[in-house]
């Protein structure tokens, strides 16, 4: 999927309903039944609103004082990969599922990617129909 000039909620919920196997008619909720996804031009994903520089991404170190805070803009400039995940990560089970399906997942900041040998067909946002 590209990425460019995409909202990034509507974006997440595509690629993990396809993570998820939901599109197929063989979806079990139980069983890994999905397709990899690779997700391309990260870095030119959109979001709506102040959300650029309202939105804050939190992580913590484990040690005390270690909680570390970054708006969405400064993430995008420095890791993009890392918003995209996150959004699709937290949209999956948060079971072993979810875990095992998340490692179905490459995001990647520009158009480049290493899966060319794999012949990836190109999915749509918003419609089933897959190109070639």
């Amino acid at each position: 999927m590209d990425a460019e000039n995409q909202t990034l909620g509507r974006l997440a919920t595509e690629v993990a309903s396809v993570l998820r196997g939901k599109t197929k008619p063989n979806f079990t909720p139980h069983l890994d039944t999905g397709d990899f996804v690779i997700v391309v031009n990260a870095e030119k994903i959109k979001v709506t609103g102040k959300k650029s520089d309202q939105k804050l991404y939190r992580r913590h170190s484990g040690r005390p004082g270690g909680m570390k805070v970054e708006t969405f803009k400064a993430l995008q400039s420095r890791i993009p990969e890392r918003i995209v995940e996150k959004a699709i990560k937290g949209m999956l089970p948060h079971t072993r599922l979810g875990r095992q399906l998340f490692t179905k997942l490459k995001v990647y900041k520009g158009s480049d990617h290493p899966h060319a040998a794999q012949e990836p067909k190109i999915l749509n946002l918003h419609s089933e129909s897959v190109t070639k």
